[in-house]
């Protein structure tokens, strides 16, 4: 089977198309944002380069820092259009399928084009994407005009399911993934240290259309000297309003930006305690490598996506009001006072949460399920 996936380069996608690797698939790439060849997907047949109509090599960057409307007058005259692109990859491939990651992105700039054949179409679901935007009335139409043509849909919780059912989908489902694909536990077991050695509180530094991690931090601060014995390590921030957070009511406070994987898997293999806070996410899959590397997970939990995997109480706390300082206090209180609510959660989470998550065994579910698409 020849599958099309579209979609821009990012991590989530990285690891979720390695999951064909190896496999008994061809696998094409259609690079929708024009990004350029990826050699960490040297294994697959990519799609790039067909974007720029004028000044292909050298001088655009120059051109749009220096006379911006000239050159959007010249992209718009000279740069080749996704549609036109994609059509010719279409023709020139002939998949079996399509596979499109994220709606906005890599659905509704082809569905001119998907809407003039009956090749299956497959659609990821990540994060926002359905939760978030059904509340923009112009994303809400580009909902509903693609989903009806939809065929097949992965999602990474049970909630997009409901809400693509509820918005025109009526295909089939594939099942809920992680955004990324599975874990390897293997790896990351090399950075864990044992739980009674952690004493940090890992915060999710996003702050932003979604992201909440002010919110957070206040709620740290107003703990005070109930934390004096925990390190604070805020991950991930680039708003200003994190990146410049002062306080002395944080004893140990860190702020640090974008870390790559190798630093996250180190900093949570030695935290005792995660925290990501936002008001639209789906499974984020942080909050899922977190556990897997045996920190106590406090999420947030819009629409109910997180209670799909996170029993109030018992393997992790959830919050329910992101914007709640004090609700958000009484949260991370509760669980730095009861350590053994800390210990029953990361235990249960290690013998029934984490195999699930097993990247092999997510890979074979995976392909199992393009397996069942009807072509």
């Amino acid at each position: 089977m020849k599958i099309l996936l579209v979609s821009m380069n990012s991590i989530h996608f990285r690891r979720w198309s390695d999951q064909l690797r190896d496999s008994e698939f061809d696998v094409y790439w259609f690079d929708v944002l024009d990004q350029g060849y990826a050699p960490s997907m040297s294994w697959l047949t990519q799609i790039t380069g067909w974007k720029k109509g004028f000044l292909k090599k050298r001088g655009r960057t120059f051109l749009k820092s220096k006379l911006p409307k000239l050159f959007n007058a010249l992209v718009h005259k000279f740069d080749n259009h996704v549609e036109d692109a994609f059509a010719k990859a279409l023709q020139e491939i002939k998949p079996d399928m399509v596979h499109s990651f994220a709606l906005y992105i890599s659905a509704s700039p082809i569905l001119s084009v998907m809407l003039k054949n009956k090749i299956p179409w497959a659609y990821s679901s990540w994060g926002s994407d359905l939760f978030y935007y059904k509340n923009k009335p112009d994303y809400l139409k580009s909902i509903q005009a693609v989903l009806p043509r939809v065929n097949y849909m992965f999602a990474d919780c049970k909630r997009d399911q409901q809400i693509g059912n509820e918005l025109g989908f009526n295909g089939t489902h594939l099942g809920v993934f992680p955004g990324g694909g599975g874990f390897d536990l293997e790896l990351i077991e090399n950075y864990k240290i044992p739980f009674e050695n952690r004493e940090i509180i890992a915060v999710k530094g996003n702050h932003n259309r979604s992201g909440r991690a002010l919110q957070v931090l206040k709620a740290l601060e107003q703990l005070g000297e109930h934390i004096d014995h925990l390190e604070v390590i805020v991950f991930g921030a680039t708003n200003s309003l994190i990146l410049n957070f002062e306080t002395d009511q944080i004893k140990n406070l860190t702020i640090k930006g974008i870390l790559n994987h190798d630093q996250i898997l180190e900093l949570f293999g030695e935290s005792l305690i995660y925290i990501g806070n936002s008001n639209s996410d789906g499974m984020p899959n942080t909050l899922l490598e977190a556990i897997c590397s045996g920190a106590f997970p406090i999420q947030s939990n819009p629409g109910g996506a997180t209670a799909e995997l996170i029993e109030n109480g018992a393997n992790g706390l959830l919050i329910e009001e992101c914007e709640d300082v004090e609700h958000i206090q009484a949260i991370i209180h509760k669980a730095i006072s009861n350590k053994t609510l800390l210990e029953v959660g990361v235990a249960h989470n290690t013998t029934h949460v984490l195999p699930m998550l097993s990247h092999y065994k997510i890979t074979q579910q995976v392909l199992k399920a393009y397996t069942s698409i009807n072509c």
